[in-house]
């Protein structure tokens, strides 16, 4: 069973934590990202005129993606992770789930956040990822143990 996490990190936590998560899950790794990088300015999610606040208020947004080469095909379980903003998963994510087909494959959703938990953000993956089977997200601290991510992974029965 071939494995890969695919993540999204704004700020480097979620980055950290799929770092650690692709080595406990001795899975591959790959690093979302937009076409037009996310600067501090569009992360102040109390400006309502910054990019990630007008992104989050329509849920038909789809920033661009910086290249479309994941090797998603090539995986039989894909771990997503991301940041959580407003009770859900960026758009970025959405533009990831949009431009590739999951028929068949497993989606593990996991994520970071000071707090909130994925609200509608589980639905959403799993109206996006067609095709797939996707399991419930969990959230995780940036700073996740090795061995905390092993248990997790043992627990979820991918075999």
């Amino acid at each position: 069973m071939k494995k890969l996490v695919a993540y999204f990190s704004a700020s480097g936590s979620t980055k950290k934590l799929a770092q650690t998560l692709a080595t406990a899950a001795d899975a591959g790794l790959y690093e979302i990202k937009p076409a037009v990088a996310y600067t501090r300015k569009d992360l102040n999610w109390m400006d309502k005129k910054a990019r990630t606040t007008v992104e989050m208020q329509d849920p038909n947004c789809r920033p661009e993606l910086a290249d479309g080469d994941v090797p998603v095909a090539e995986a039989d379980v894909i771990f997503l992770g991301f940041p959580v903003w407003w009770y859900r998963e960026p758009s970025i994510i959405d533009s990831f789930l949009d431009a590739y087909d999951f028929s068949g494959k497993t989606v593990v959703p996991f994520f970071t956040s000071g707090g909130s938990q994925l609200g509608e953000g589980q639905g959403r993956i799993e109206t996006l990822a067609k095709g797939a089977t996707v399991l419930s997200g969990k959230r995780f601290s940036a700073r996740a143990s090795e061995q905390e991510l092993k248990g997790w992974i043992s627990g979820l029965h991918l075999q």
